[in-house]
């Protein structure tokens, strides 16, 4: 972790609130706290060497993976969001997704698969899909891509921010590599979910998902909807379910129509806490 994302995740926040004196003191202890984490911070792993030690691990349900490489899709996990050197190891309630995801993969998990993931973070779901699909190749976005504590021949990590048009139009829509899954696990922001979406749509294969997860954050919580905007995308998806037309301002006429005359099924589904959509390519 570089002293910058050290900064934007824990501190940024904190100083853009701040008054003079307290805005000085969050600079000037910054630096030694950031050294403070570092013998904190999680090792880079060669998943490729790593799995030859324990093979067991590619005969495993994606549960039991997501809690193994502490992933929050899995039902517990120990919160992997504070700073490193307060973390606790003690496992509390994640989304719970993994039966839902499941039965939506266990058909495909050994096929060549081509899986792009949105909002990696550290990358421990992106292990848990490394040994899950054992021949798929596995691309990992983030805003902050040096948190990604993997490394594979069959994983590539980058950096992407969702919240801005041309660097999804750069990174992945400029690119000729189409996707067979695509996971959207970044901001949550009700602008960002709608985007990767209808942006995105064009570059899954036939037969391919699109998943969004925390779908109802936007409609659930004043900071990924802080003008108070609608429609969310969850409002979208039922709209279509309930072939009803919609408008929004972050999706052009062209994306839209792309998405209406290919999309095969739209289905929500409830984790522990909160839900995710589940969309189906023709």
């Amino acid at each position: 972790m570089k002293i910058k994302t050290f900064f934007d995740i824990y501190y940024r926040h904190r100083v853009v609130k701040a008054k003079f004196f307290l805005k000085l003191y969050l600079y000037l202890i910054i630096p030694f706290r950031y050294l403070l984490n570092i013998p904190y911070l999680p090792t880079k792993i060669n998943l490729d060497q790593y799995i030859n030690k324990n093979l067991s691990l590619l005969n495993m349900d994606l549960d039991y993976l997501f809690e193994y490489f502490n992933s929050d899709k899995g039902d517990y996990y120990i919160d992997q969001y504070m700073q490193p050197i307060k973390r606790k190891k003690i496992r509390i309630e994640a989304h719970g997704y993994s039966s839902i995801y499941q039965e939506h993969f266990s058909k495909i998990k050994n096929n060549d698969l081509q899986i792009l993931e949105l909002g990696s973070f550290y990358g421990n779901a992106a292990a848990s899909f490394y040994c899950y699909f054992k021949n798929a190749k596995i691309y990992s976005g983030d805003i902050f891509p040096d948190l990604f504590r993997y490394k594979s021949n069959r994983m590539e990590n980058f950096y992407i921010n969702t919240s801005d048009e041309d660097s999804i139009r750069g990174v992945i829509l400029e690119k000729s590599l189409n996707y067979d899954l695509i996971m959207e696990d970044a901001s949550h922001s009700l602008k960002d979910q709608i985007i990767s979406l209808f942006m995105l749509f064009k570059k899954i294969s036939s037969g391919g998902l699109f998943i969004c997860e925390e779908l109802d954050f936007p409609d659930t919580r004043v900071d990924m909807n802080l003008n108070n905007e609608f429609p969310t995308l969850k409002q979208i998806l039922l709209a279509i379910k309930n072939n009803k037309d919609f408008k929004s301002e972050y999706i052009n006429d062209k994306d839209k129509q792309y998405f209406l005359n290919n999309y095969s099924s739209i289905e929500i589904f409830k984790g522990k806490q909160n839900e995710v959509a589940i969309i189906k390519k023709k």
